[in-house]
């Protein structure tokens, strides 16, 4: 019961949620907010924080780093190369580093922001998405559901996302499958899953050798914690981390794993003030 209570404490990440898409998100819909404690002074209510918001996993070609932008955006650092992972609006713009390679998962506007990819491209970026992000972004290179790639080091390989019950309104799926993607990145030896926008569907249980995984949760869009943390019982990851949470409370993800053999890890998607 003490471990959970401490658990609870250190990832107390409540936010505000945002819309994503064309349709509008209700209270605990698709977040991009603030993070609860992570004001100006630090964790509120003495809430603790995690150390590092920067990951480093050593591989067989070196160390990697992963550090959140902000929901889904994130930054990936190895050899010497700088990666970007669903870099959009709200993230902070103003100090970017140019990239080597964009990756998008989505068409949805909390995935895919032509004017980001823009803002970070240089002579040289490779831009890699699935084949409807291409109307978008007419300089991405389409990769779709099943397919993989090579990129300096990096093997990429292109994994179904969608959703299994999930639906709008008019009655189609919020993500179609064959859409969206997931991305299974190898690296030195080590296997890193970034889920994209999607439910617990077979392709991602039937994963294997994930080193480290990050899976979305958010309703009505993608899942829930305890269906993402059944998700991540199936393909056992060595190390798990809660991402694109929205209001979620990811304390509940962490519980549902803990004693699994599988490293949840919490860190804070949702800084107070972008720019």
């Amino acid at each position: 019961m003490r471990f959970l209570l401490a658990v609870a404490a250190l990832v107390l990440l409540a936010v505000s949620a945002q819309t994503q898409g064309q349709a509008p998100a209700p209270a605990q819909g698709r977040g991009q907010g603030q993070a609860a404690g992570q004001g100006r002074g630090g964790g509120r209510g003495g809430v603790p924080q995690p150390v590092s918001q920067t990951q480093t996993f050593d591989t067989t070609a070196g160390p990697v780093r992963i550090t959140p932008i902000y929901h889904a955006s994130t930054l990936i650092e190895a050899d010497g190369k700088v990666i970007y992972m669903d870099l959009a609006p709200p993230a902070p713009a103003a100090n970017l580093q140019p990239a080597d390679l964009v990756l998008i998962t989505d068409v949805h506007g909390d995935h895919m922001s032509a004017d980001m990819v823009t803002r970070v491209t240089k002579p040289g970026t490779v831009v890699i998405a699935p084949p409807a992000v291409v109307t978008t972004i007419a300089a991405a290179k389409p990769l779709a559901n099943g397919q993989s790639t090579t990129w300096e080091k990096w093997t990429i390989e292109a994994v179904p996302a969608y959703n299994l019950v999930r639906q709008n309104p008019q009655g189609q799926p919020f993500h179609v499958k064959g859409r969206g993607n997931g991305y299974v990145m190898t690296f030195g030896g080590k296997r890193f899953y970034f889920s994209g926008d999607t439910e617990g569907v077979p392709e991602m249980r039937a994963l294997q050798n994930i080193d480290v995984a990050f899976l979305c949760m958010n309703l009505p869009y993608t899942m829930t914690p305890e269906e993402a943390a059944e998700a991540a019982l199936a393909f056992k990851p060595k190390i798990v981390f809660p991402y694109h949470y929205g209001s979620y409370n990811v304390a509940v993800f962490i519980g549902k794993l803990a004693g699994s053999g599988i490293e949840a890890r919490p860190l804070n998607w949702y800084p107070q003030s972008p720019r």
